[in-house]
């Protein structure tokens, strides 16, 4: 696990103005993610970006640990050197097996805003495929991210049949308190998980949708899934109809209504406006002053911090299988790393005693029958076989727990002490 990092930043250390900051737009992500892999010498690399968090997980070649690569991640994500301390004080690194425990916690839910939560799993699947597909991704993070997602999938069966409530459910909930039970119509603008979940939550509460996207098909598509009607971006800007509230989810480094297409708006002292957007959809102070209340994922995030301690304590089970896989991962790869090295020490002792007793049969014992060399030669297997299995079990207990670079200069050193051996004979 020695090869992995993640480097990043969330609501739980960082305001959503600085994960806005260091946000990718989704069309610039591929050629900026090749540049940063070959900047840290890495051979693979993944973005995930959300509406609270910024990470990347890489994986260095197989010689190599991964280091904390802060600095480079900063400038790759800022487009410019960070001041002094900055990448320091702003992201967090995790490397080894540190990172591939965070990443498992992030699949699950334990790590998101609202505790449990299944979207992450979504985004994160979705962020392997665009990995995949600019071809920045490889073997290494392919099992992790399969693990993972894995693991997100034991979480539902582990949670039986309890979903906790996502960011956008609650932004539903919120919508439907502002409406109060009047059938008003509510507007959804981007095509998300968020939107997804939102459109589903306020169907079943039998509000009028109106499904706005830049890519018409998409918003064709989910307002048909939800009985609800759809527009195009650039017809809501110009004229939108007359909605009690827009919830907001939209890619991207500008603001989708501008305070313009607020002001346009038929009732917006009476519109609640709900934005996921990092950046923001909607400029705070572009909604105040046009008289539009606006919820961002501050507001968000802070209510579903309210609930987090009852979530984790339902999800301990989540907590108990992923150390369970960990440890399982861990003696898997390990002896992955270190299994043709042990055997071939197991040889190396097994060439000795037949090397040692094929020198007796030429000298000393060279008047023993077959039936005595042969009965020789396998006492001397066995015995070799015997006396390499305390060592061999000792390396793979410490390749379980020691540093690469320690069981590194012991294989270096038994190589030294074979050539020297060599030597001597010769």
């Amino acid at each position: 696990m020695h090869q992995i990092g993640v480097v990043g930043l969330s609501y739980r250390h960082a305001g959503v103005d600085d994960v806005a900051r260091l946000s990718v737009p989704r069309p610039e992500v591929a050629s900026r993610l090749a540049a940063l892999r070959q900047r840290l010498g890495a051979a693979e690399i993944l973005y995930v970006g959300t509406c609270n968090r910024v990470e990347v997980l890489f994986a260095t070649d197989a010689g190599s640990a991964a280091g904390d690569a802060r600095h480079e991640i900063f400038r790759a994500l800022a487009g410019r050197e960070p001041g002094s301390g900055e990448a320091a004080r702003l992201l967090r690194a995790w490397t080894g097996e540190a990172a591939v425990e965070h990443l498992f916690l992030l699949a699950c839910g334990l790590d998101s805003a609202q505790t449990g939560e299944q979207e992450i799993a979504a985004q994160l699947r979705l962020a392997w495929e665009e990995a995949r597909s600019a071809e920045i991704s490889g073997p290494i993070i392919d099992r992790l991210m399969g693990e993972a997602l894995a693991m997100a999938r034991r979480v539902q069966r582990l949670s039986g049949g309890v979903r906790a409530p996502s960011l956008g459910e609650l932004a539903a909930e919120r919508v439907l308190a502002h409406l109060g039970g009047r059938p008003a119509p509510v507007a959804l603008v981007g095509v998300s998980p968020m939107t997804r979940r939102c459109a589903q939550r306020l169907s079943q509460a039998a509000v009028p949708l109106v499904i706005v996207n830049r890519t018409e098909q998409s918003a064709a598509e989910l307002a048909d899934a939800v009985g609800a009607q759809w527009q195009a971006l650039s017809q809501f800007r110009a004229a939108p109809p007359a909605v009690a509230a827009l919830v907001l989810a939209v890619g991207g480094g500008e603001p989708v209504l501008d305070e313009a297409a607020l002001a346009r708006l038929p009732d917006r002292a009476a519109t609640l406006l709900v934005d996921f957007g990092v950046p923001p959809n909607v400029d705070p102070h572009a909604a105040q002053r046009a008289g539009v209340r606006r919820v961002g994922m501050d507001d968000l995030i802070e209510a579903a911090q309210n609930r987090r301690l009852a979530e984790l304590m339902r999800l301990a089970p989540v907590r108990a299988a992923i150390d369970e896989r960990l440890t399982h991962l861990r003696t898997e790869l390990a002896t992955r790393a270190f299994g043709p090295r042990l055997a071939d020490l197991r040889e190396r002792f097994e060439q000795i005693a037949a090397e040692e007793v094929a020198r007796a049969l030429g000298h000393e014992l060279r008047t023993l029958d077959a039936g005595e060399r042969g009965q020789l030669e396998r006492l001397a297997s066995n015995l070799a076989h015997r006396l390499a299995h305390l060592p061999l079990a000792g390396l793979r207990a410490a390749a379980l727990h020691a540093e690469p670079d320690a069981l590194e200069a012991f294989f270096d050193a038994a190589r030294e002490g074979r050539a020297r051996t060599a030597t001597e004979k010769t």
